[in-house]
This record gives structure tokens, C-alpha cells and sequence, in this order.
């Protein structure tokens, strides 16, 4: 069950939904959506659900500039921001809940949270990391990896095998850059957005098994 959560006080403000768990598992994982997308993408919306029914309390929300325009990318110069508001959405969840939280993204998202654990290792047990957009389609030498080797906090992260933001074996060299803990799934036959038009509660429910599966070895 989700419901609306919408916190506007001081600081970058938060809106999105809050999916409660019927048996919770003591731990929350805060996730947000890519460049071109909202919280209310099919993605997040179904890992959002799959992690609620393991336990997971999940908050899925709109970074910073998706909330100051409903569509098109982020605004040149945002990311700190979206940060941010990232951050934020940490503190707050931090503030409400006990138990160890972690943060997560697809794609512009994620990369935004992994950028901002880099700086701050201590700010969450761990982060998902969902399409990482490892470098723009056929620009395979801009990578965007230049953070990767200050990143110590454990890291999980999801790739199709038809991304263009990166092949896997692209995504596995990549990950040799960062010195914490790292997983990596390989979801066969995705693209970037992962999941098809139709639900595929199998990806979505292995992502959630192999997820909770390395973290226990972490914390």
C-alpha cells in the first residue's frame, strides 16, 4: 500500500509516495527516477511494490527539478541540488525511522546518489543502483566513473544486457574503480529501462532476493 507524502519545510522539499510494508523488516529504502522520468514511472513504482511485500518500508519521490517542471531533463547546473534533495529525503526517513536506510536511483538518479555517498560515506547503509548510466550512448569514453573510487559505501547495482549506457562488461571494469563492496545483476535481454511494458515480477522479485541477499553479508 502506498500513500502520498508530501513534506514542504525548510530545505529542498519532498513529494512522492510512502509504501508501508505489512510486515515491516526494520529497514527503508529511499528511490528516486532517471532524467526523463518522475516517480511514478513503471519502474519504480513495481521495485517499490516488490520491496514493500519483502518488508521494506519505500519512499519513491520527484528530485528537486522534476518538482519545478513536470517534464524534460534536469535544468543545467541542477544536480547539486537534486543532491539535495536527496539528502533530504535520507534525513527525513532518518528522522521518522529506526533501522538502517538506503538509497537508490535509476539511472540520473542513481548516479546523483552514488555521487553524493561518495562525499558523505556514513549517510546511508547502502545504495541500489538501478541502470547506472555509465557513459552517454555511443560515447563509450565519457565515462562518468570519476567518483568511483571514493565510494566506499556497499553498492548494488541492476544493468540490462541491451543498455546502451553501457554494456555489462563496461559496468564490471567500471566497478573495479570502487573500493567498497560492490554486487553487480545482470538483467538478460533489458534495456535501460529495465522492465518491458509488461510487469515482470520476476526481474523485479530477483532484484529484491539478490539485494537483501548481499546486504546481509555487509551490515
Amino acid at each position: 500500500m502506498s500513500t502520498p507524502f508530501i513534506d514542504r519545510r525548510a530545505g529542498p522539499g519532498i513529494s512522492g509516495f510512502l509504501h508501508t510494508p505489512s510486515r515491516a523488516n526494520g529497514a527503508t529504502i529511499v528511490l528516486t527516477h532517471g532524467a526523463g522520468a518522475n516517480c511514478n514511472s513503471k519502474l519504480l513504482i513495481e521495485i517499490s511494490e516488490a520491496c514493500a511485500a519483502a518488508g521494506f518500508i519505500v519512499l519513491r519521490f520527484d528530485l528537486p527539478f522534476r518538482q519545478a517542471r513536470p517534464h524534460g531533463p534536469p535544468f543545467f547546473g541542477s544536480a547539486a541540488k537534486d543532491r539535495e534533495g536527496l539528502r533530504r529525503a535520507v534525513t527525513l526517513m532518518k528522522e521518522r525511522l529506526s533501522g538502517p536506510v538506503f538509497l537508490g536511483g535509476h539511472s540520473y538518479g542513481g548516479r546523483q546518489a552514488s555521487m553524493l555517498v561518495a562525499e558523505d560515506a556514513q549517510l546511508v547503509s547502502g545504495l541500489l543502483l538501478l541502470s547506472y548510466p555509465l557513459h552517454p550512448p555511443r560515447k563509450p569514453d565519457e565515462l562518468r566513473t570519476s567518483h568511483f573510487p571514493k565510494l566506499t559505501t556497499p553498492a548494488f547495482f541492476v544493468h540490462g544486457t541491451r543498455d546502451p549506457f553501457g554494456s555489462i562488461d563496461e559496468m564490471k571494469a567500471a566497478l573495479k574503480l570502487i573500493p567498497g563492496p560492490t554486487a553487480l545483476l545482470a538483467a538478460e535481454g533489458a534495456g535501460h529501462e529495465l522492465l518491458s511494458k509488461k510487469s515482470d515480477t520476476q526481474l523485479t522479485d530477483r532484484i529484491v532476493i539478490e539485494f537483501q541477499e548481499f546486504f546481509s553479508q555487509q551490515l
